[in-house]
This record gives C-alpha cells, structure tokens and sequence, in this order.
C-alpha cells in the first residue's frame, strides 16, 4: 500500500510519509475497526482507554501513527492527539530518546517555529473536542508540554500524520535503517571530517 496524500489544512506538501507509508486525512472522531483495535492493543501491550484511527500505515497496512479522540471514554482529557504505534519507529525513536535526543532536539530546533508547532497542535485538538464539552479539557501543545520538548515520539507521530513540527522533522533525518547511531558525533566533532554537513544521527 502505498501513496503520496495531499496535505490537509495545516500542513506542508513537503511533509508527506516516505514511500511505503501511507496517510488518512479525514478529520473526526473515528472509533478504530476491529482489526486496526487487535494490531494496536497487540502493539501497545494494552487497550486504549478511548476512541481513537489509524492515520498513518506501513505498506503492508499495518498500524504506525494513530490519532486520538481528545477525551477518554470516562472523560478524561486526552493531551496527546497523536501515538507512534508502530515498529520498528517506535524503537529506532527510543534509541534516539535514550542518547540524549529530547535535550538535543531542544538546543538544536527554533525556539519559535517549535512554540509555534505546540499552539496548532493545541488548536487541532481544541477543534476536535464535541460543541457541548463543558468539562475539562486537554492542554498544552505536542504531548501535553507547553513549551520545549517532552516526547520524541509524539513529535515524530504528528510529523508522520502531516503535522508542521520542527522536532519530527529532526527526528527523521535522524531514524531509520540507514541512521547513524543516536549517540554518534556529529560530522564536524569526528576525525577527519570537519566541515562536512551534519547528519547525525511512549509511548505510555
């Protein structure tokens, strides 16, 4: 299975899934097929505790991005609209994580561009919540921070499903089969290689 989706409202036409991944645009709260459900509490280890799709999908169909209601079943607000579900994305993410990665994509992305990436993330679930919610509601921006960077993870998801976010966009020139390992120097920090560009390399 494979595509190129257009952008939806929000997103750049340069942030498209690499070639085998492919995308779901449509807005809504969608509980997940029953199929999509076993894959992702297989995944997970657990059920969800709300309503949630499959936005993004490996190209054998499989489960990678899910995007989730903004309230749990028993109302609980939901602070992180979008999971990476999906392997081996999760664990290339976790490696990247357990090198340091959080306070380096922090020090090394726009102060401004990420702050700005936080409000729509915020607005998108604020859109998503029911007309009539009088109860609490979710907060802050990507995985419930309101400023700086808290989960490597739920950037690369909201990245993966079209997102604009300065923090996925690092973290995927920096995963994959072809990465470097996460705790590598960068190019201009090894020998004989100075002046070379750089391209180093919760799920709850």
């Amino acid at each position: 299975m494979t595509g190129d989706p257009v952008p939806g409202p929000g997103r750049s036409h340069g942030d498209v899934p690499r070639p085998g991944r492919t995308r779901s645009d449509a807005p809504g709260r969608v509980a997940a097929d029953p199929a999509d459900a076993a894959e992702v509490e297989r995944l997970l280890g657990r059920r969800p505790q709300g309503d949630y799709e499959v936005v993004v999908r490996h190209a054998d169909g499989s489960p990678l991005v899910i995007r989730n209601a903004p309230l749990l079943d028993d109302g609980t607000p939901m602070p992180t609209r979008y999971w990476l579900v999906g392997e081996p994305e999760r664990t290339w993410v976790s490696r990247l994580e357990s090198a340091g990665g959080v306070d380096r994509a922090e020090a090394e992305v726009d102060a401004d561009e990420l702050a700005g990436a936080h409000a729509r993330y915020a607005e998108e679930r604020e859109a998503a919540l029911p007309a009539d919610h009088a109860g609490p509601r979710p907060f802050g921006g990507v995985a419930g921070t309101r400023q700086g960077v808290k989960c490597l993870h739920a950037h690369y998801a909201w990245f993966l499903a079209g997102g604009d976010d300065p923090v996925g966009r690092w973290v995927d020139e920096r995963v994959g089969p072809e990465a470097p390992p996460p705790n590598a120097p960068p190019p201009e920090a090894a020998p004989g290689r100075a002046g070379e560009p750089d391209d180093d390399d919760e799920r709850r």
